[in-house]
């Protein structure tokens, strides 16, 4: 896959490998917003949650847990945002699975909304009648 950021890692400037496992990589970019957040990937090109093997799977906590402890120490965060986004409709836009791990702070002015904040917005409605026409 020579075009996919997360198969290619040279692709996308300044992405860094912080740590990894026998199946998964936790990778980072230079944030000025979402400090410290960075996204967990399998190793071998998956294009959605849906697809990774048991053995991904459990690389995949273990890799979180791995991860929270090194951001617990670096960053002292006072929540997270952990998540998968499938299929463009979901807001999937690279197309090889990854789980966003986004530390949360108590003084960020969306402290205390998750994604279900934007989700669950009255702007976020279906034109359920449109689909029956």
């Amino acid at each position: 896959m020579k075009e996919c950021p997360f198969c290619s890692l040279e692709l996308v400037e300044q992405q860094q490998v912080i740590i990894q496992n026998e199946h998964c990589l936790f990778l980072q970019t230079p944030q000025e917003v979402l400090i410290g957040s960075g996204l967990i990937v399998p190793i071998k090109h998956r294009e959605t949650v849906f697809d990774l093997t048991e053995e991904e799977w459990a690389s995949t906590y273990s890799l979180l847990q791995e991860v929270k402890s090194i951001l617990e120490e670096e960053h002292r965060p006072n929540g997270y945002n952990i998540g998968w986004n499938c299929n463009a409709v979901g807001g999937q836009h690279i197309m090889h699975s990854h789980l966003h791990v986004i530390p949360r702070f108590s003084d960020e002015p969306y402290a205390g909304k998750g994604i279900r904040h934007w989700l669950k917005s009255a702007d976020n409605k279906r034109n359920t009648s449109a689909r029956f026409k």
